[in-house]
């Protein structure tokens, strides 16, 4: 598939980071080797990437004040699902929380972004490659991350599938403090 776009993602780190890294590694090692586990909180589903033609000085004039009057999310996993009709098992994010409003803040930035191909559906993605076996499919649904996180920093790519995104900028969600 190829894709050329912007996406904003917030990276899991600590505990919960690592639990989910683990996981990755043991049931889809090359996403696992691609980036670090992550929440994307804009470009898959409720919004599509952002332009790829966005000049790094606009995308940075319109997502500066989204970070500035954001806190710091706290958030838990739900336990994992299989996306319908996908061989994908991820770990969801309640989508009515702060993570919406944090969704819906970055979706009004006025960005130009492609028409998302989904309803927002946060998560954690688990296993993307390889086809799931009965086993495999077993084991994935059995996982819990129980543990909350906070996210506090979203992180900005510029994706052009297949190749590695490029890393254009962080920002601090600083809002509440």
């Amino acid at each position: 598939m190829s894709t050329n776009g912007i996406f904003i993602t917030a990276e899991l780190t600590g505990p919960v980071g690592a639990q989910v890294r683990d996981l990755q590694r043991r049931f889809d090692p090359k996403m696992a080797n691609e980036l670090p586990p992550h929440i994307t909180v804009l470009g898959s589903s409720g919004a599509g990437p952002i332009s790829p033609d966005t000049p790094l000085a606009v995308l940075r004039a319109a997502l500066e004040p989204v970070a500035a009057e954001s806190a710091p999310l706290h958030l838990a996993f739900l336990p994992p699902l299989r996306f319908l009709g996908r061989e994908i098992v991820v770990l969801p994010i309640d989508p009515h929380g702060p993570i919406r409003a944090l969704h819906e803040r970055l979706k009004t930035a006025g960005l130009s972004s492609a028409i998302a191909r989904y309803p927002f559906t946060p998560h954690c993605t688990l296993n993307f490659y390889p086809t799931l076996t009965p086993t495999t499919l077993r084991a994935l649904l059995a996982v819990r991350v129980t543990e909350p996180f906070v996210i506090d920093t979203i992180r900005v790519y510029h994706t052009r599938a297949p190749q590695a995104p490029t890393h254009l900028f962080d920002l601090t969600l600083t809002g509440g403090r």
